[in-house]
């Protein structure tokens, strides 16, 4: 008894046979998928670009819980909360640390290029790191020194005689604000959808760049845990001892709610979202117009099956062969430009675009689904076909 994988292997490809006898039609229709596939692609890679770089700051807090104001909208609008929240926050059994994070939008003067950008000034305590970076957490003897900062080397725009000259122990000088500063060494977050890149100074540097800010008045509260604590439990304990005033969240949480406000608060994430379901429906049209027509011209021939016995779901397996076929075949060359389009992109925004092996496989799956949407629908002529037609 012949199994279904021996009936496979010995059945004709007409699905094949048909799709490569129109050549033009064929090529035209692999071009129309690689086209919605890229589509797709970029439009999921900047989404998770959006989400990656929006949020690889909060990824680098040295903190467990964060302390913000109820009226923060997102990194760059954090509002202020009073810093004796902090030292409040410090009673609460199973906090180590409590250290105060001021943060600021600005625009400050390329040291290369003299020209303006937008940048995020972060300041903190020279003690102990607010981020978990190794470069910065190595150099905080050099924000003890009056208006020294740490620059940001993926920064976007022109600065590769900066950082080359950062790298070689040099003082680079530039303005903000009106105010000279002194740039003395380099780390690491990159550029994001809001700001075009970080220095990272001390508080009282930072107070003194900004004097209307209060020392009493923080962007937010980073909240460091004892061994062993739990950072829920801890978590609601902050909430039930401190004033309605503050909002305790854990890293996740933080993490979660810039997200969050990209996702529901700006237009951004949605045109991203909308652009791949856009994509999908191109595909969807392009794919059922090849299919629908290379139904009509073997309309007859489908017909002459009928009337040999064949079933409607043989004509079916027939289309959907040829949807398939076309989802690998034009799935390919979509992946091979969008991973061109990616690295095109990365170099020209500083953003963090990469292909993933989920994206892939979702794409991929996508676009199996489109094209088998695309055959249900052209199939629907093959139930008409009339075996009295082909007479």
């Amino acid at each position: 008894m012949k199994t279904w994988l021996d009936r496979l292997k010995n059945r004709t490809p007409l699905g094949w046979l048909q799709l490569s006898h129109e050549k033009g039609r064929f090529l035209v229709a692999l071009a129309g998928i690689a086209f919605a596939d890229v589509l797709m692609f970029m439009q999921l890679g900047f989404q998770n670009a959006l989400y990656e770089s929006n949020t690889r700051f909060h990824q680098n807090i040295n903190a467990d819980i964060v302390l913000i104001s109820p009226q923060a909208r997102n990194l760059v609008n954090l509002s202020t909360i009073p810093r004796r929240r902090l030292y409040q926050a410090m009673n609460v059994p199973g906090v180590a640390t409590a250290q105060a994070l001021y943060t600021n939008f600005s625009d400050w003067r390329n040291p290369q290029t003299r020209q303006k950008t937008a940048i995020l000034i972060v300041g903190f305590s020279p003690e102990r790191s607010a981020l978990a970076l190794p470069a910065v957490a190595n150099h905080l003897n050099d924000l003890k020194l009056p208006d020294y900062y740490l620059f940001d080397q993926a920064s976007r725009g022109d600065y590769q005689d900066v950082i080359a000259q950062l790298q070689q122990g040099q003082i680079v000088t530039t303005e903000i604000e009106r105010h000279t500063i002194y740039l003395s060494q380099t780390f690491a977050i990159g550029a994001s959808f809001a700001t075009d890149g970080t220095l990272i100074t001390s508080d009282q540097s930072f107070l003194r760049l900004f004097p209307r800010r209060q020392a009493t008045a923080v962007s937010a509260g980073l909240i460091s845990l004892q061994p062993g604590a739990n950072a829920e439990q801890v978590a609601t304990t902050l909430r039930a001892t401190l004033p309605e005033d503050v909002r305790v969240l854990t890293k996740a949480a933080f993490i979660q709610f810039e997200k969050d406000y990209w996702t529901r608060n700006t237009a951004i994430g949605f045109v991203f979202g909308l652009g791949t379901v856009m994509g999908f429906i191109v595909g969807v049209v392009i794919v059922y117009q090849v299919l629908s027509t290379d139904v009509n011209a073997h309309l007859g021939e489908y017909a002459t099956f009928k009337a040999m016995g064949y079933r409607d779901r043989y004509l079916l397996g027939i289309v959907f062969e040829e949807a398939i076929i076309m989802a690998g075949l034009g799935f390919i060359p979509g992946l091979g430009v969008s991973l061109g389009l990616y690295v095109l992109t990365r170099n020209a925004t500083s953003l963090p675009i990469a292909m993933t092996l989920g994206r892939s496989i979702l794409v991929f799956l996508v676009t199996l689904g489109m094209c088998g949407i695309s055959g249900m629908i052209a199939t629907r002529k093959l139930q008409q076909a009339d075996p009295a037609d082909s007479f």
